[in-house]
Order: C-alpha cells, then structure tokens, then sequence
C-alpha cells in the first residue's frame, strides 16, 4: 500500500515537472538562443569588426511653431506635443517624450536607441534644426537587446517576464534530475562540476 502512494506521488510530480519544464522551454526557446548568440557576439565583441553609419539631416520649423519653441522651458522638459507630431510627420524623428535640454539659444535631444545613437538640436530663435543618426548594425542591436540598453519599458517587461521563465525551466529540470539522478550515476558529479567550475574561474583569474 505505501508502495502504492509513493509511486503515485511521484508519478504526480513527475507529470507537472514535465508539463512545466516543456511550458517554460517552449515559451522561453527564443529568448535563450537569442541571449546565447549575443552572449558571444558580447563576449567576442573586440573581433567583430564594424563601420557605423551616419546620416544626417536638416531643416526648418514652421513659423507658425515657433512660439512654442520660444516659450520659456523647464530645464529637462521634453518637446511641446505640437512640435513632436510634426518632426515625427515631416522628419520621421521620433522625438515625443523624450527629455530636452534647454538653453537660452537652443534645444537638444538625445535619442539613443539599440544598435546606435542619434540627436537633434533646434535652433529657438530661427527653427532652423539639424539631426544626426548613427547605426553600428546588427550586430549592435542585438547585443544592445541582450543588455536592455534603450530599448524602452515593453522590452524591459519581456526580460522580466524571459527571466522568471527561465528559472521555471532550470528549476524544474533540476528537480527532474533529482527524480531521475539515482539512476545515472553522471548526474550529480556533472550538476556539481557546472556549479564549481564557474566559481574556481572566478576565484583564480577574475582580479
């Protein structure tokens, strides 16, 4: 009868472990070949080779805008909407809700973005604007996605989301080894060496 309810027991956890180590490996398969590609791209980064792209753009505010641009500002405050929607319309600069700097003489905005840079600066008197894009390619970008570097608040809730993935299926395959381990003597010695092999690399050449 124990016998019974042990094996049913386990039978049991074995079913959920699986379902959720499939769910998990399933949900988050992309992410963890994206982040292993960028991790060596990352780690590698000083042999791959790259030639950033600049573009640069000018022109000229409408009178009619002018105004809005002449008011006086908060030091850190962005762009009037008015003045947003019509660089994003006229220029495709994406500028709306970014911080701005403020000088008596002119505004500057800096638009950062994964796989290069960019800004643009307004004259306030004559409306006059100049804009420079740089793009250092592929490559950047995704390695600017595996660190999360301006890529903005929906791909911030993704690597949160990634992340918790990520440890249900390491945790579940972990207690999957553990129901499995008695019967491959491999097991624990492998699971032991992943763990101290990491931390005597750490200890011995990390300075």
């Amino acid at each position: 009868m124990q016998a019974d309810v042990a094996q049913k027991k386990r039978s049991f956890w074995l079913k959920h472990l699986y379902r959720w180590h499939w769910i998990s490996s399933a949900i988050c398969l992309v992410g963890m070949l994206l982040f292993a590609a960028t991790g060596l791209t990352l780690n590698n980064a000083g042999h791959i080779e790259s030639e950033p792209v600049v573009s640069k753009k000018s022109g000229q505010l409408p009178e009619l805008l002018l105004p809005r641009l002449q008011q006086k500002q908060a030091e850190n405050a962005p762009l009037p909407k008015v003045i947003a929607d019509w660089l994003a319309g006229a220029m495709a600069i994406e500028a709306g809700g970014r911080t701005a700097e403020w000088s008596d003489d002119e505004v500057y905005v800096s638009l950062p973005r994964p796989g290069g840079d960019a800004w643009v600066v307004i004259d306030r008197e004559s409306g006059v604007l100049n804009y420079e894009l740089t793009e250092r390619g592929w490559v950047s970008y995704f390695n600017d996605l595996h660190k999360g570097r301006n890529t903005g608040l929906a791909w911030s809730w993704f690597l949160d989301v990634f992340s918790i993935t990520a440890l249900v299926f390491s945790i579940t395959g972990l207690c999957l080894l553990y129901m499995h381990g008695s019967g491959r003597p491999a097991t624990w010695p492998l699971v032991a060496m992943g763990m101290v092999l990491p931390l005597l690399i750490a200890i011995l050449f990390i300075h």
